[in-house]
């Protein structure tokens, strides 16, 4: 199924496209098309004012095209970074992956002189599988910019569907909730044989396994368990949620102030420090 969301793509030039796709038995995959310029009579940006962040499904969503905007990030050959923050932003903030491997995707001539650099981009909220450049004769475009084709993992989209029990939540627990816990233990290994000296290693991994059904049971009635969904980030943390806030607190009050562009910065410096 392929769905094409004109609700979405507003700008009457068409610098965002975005279409939904889903095979069967598929979660639905956003495709982001994006070209990102400024307008030369007005000045203005059109994809900036469409706030991009509301078209991303977290999990499921990929944005490509040309951005039209240069950083060490994705490009090593880049000397100058030029409107790189908005997209700098947007990717640390959504946590997307750069599909880009650092080849030039835009060949340039100017005044005699030739230049190469990387600004048409490939992100992604699941793993970027594959992202290569398709320069030969039979996919050429006449265009200054190379084709870039690109795949993502569906099976691990497939199973981010999902959530999935990764554990318990031992440190919220109470002194009560241990005692609890270990009187439902108590209970469970009464009258069991222990292992002697002379065991077999089938007895021994029988054990074990009965042991580890067992002590789930047990956090199952007395422990909160964590769960991962499709749109959990294992970066994210209390600290990254406090700052996230004050940086809404000072958009709603409109200010373009020495406080919101500090707030900006501890959040975006919080998000790097916890993903290492």
């Amino acid at each position: 199924m392929v769905d094409d969301r004109t609700d979405l793509s507003r700008d009457p030039n068409e610098d965002v496209i975005a279409t939904n796709v889903r095979r069967r038995g598929e979660r639905i995959t956003r495709i982001i098309n994006i070209y990102d310029e400024k307008h030369t009579h007005s000045g203005e940006i059109p994809v900036r004012k469409l706030k991009v962040q509301r078209f991303i499904r977290q999990g499921s969503t990929l944005l490509g095209g040309d951005f039209n905007t240069h950083s060490i990030r994705w490009d090593p050959r880049c000397q100058v970074q030029r409107d790189a923050v908005f997209w700098e932003d947007m990717i640390d903030e959504n946590g997307l992956e750069i599909g880009n491997d650092g080849e030039a995707t835009h060949h340039w001539t100017r005044e005699g002189h030739k230049g190469e650099s990387v600004i048409d981009l490939t992100l992604a909220i699941r793993p970027i599988t594959k992202s290569s450049i398709l320069a030969d004769h039979d996919h050429a475009t006449g265009s200054d910019h190379e084709v870039i084709e690109w795949e993502v993992e569906v099976d691990r989209q497939e199973e981010a569907g999902h959530e999935r029990l990764v554990g318990w939540n031992l440190a919220a627990m109470t002194e009560e909730d241990g005692k609890a816990a270990e009187k439902r233990w108590m209970e469970l290994v009464k009258g069991r044989a222990h292992l002697h000296s002379e065991c077999t290693a089938d007895e021994v991994e029988q054990e074990a396994a009965w042991c580890q059904e067992a002590m789930g049971n047990v956090l199952d009635h007395m422990a909160k368990k964590i769960r991962i969904f499709a749109i959990s980030k294992r970066w994210w943390n209390a600290d990254i949620r406090v700052r996230r806030n004050a940086v809404g607190r000072e958009k709603r009050r409109r200010r373009n102030s020495d406080e919101a562009a500090k707030a900006k910065a501890e959040f975006l410096k919080s998000i790097r420090q916890s993903k290492g």
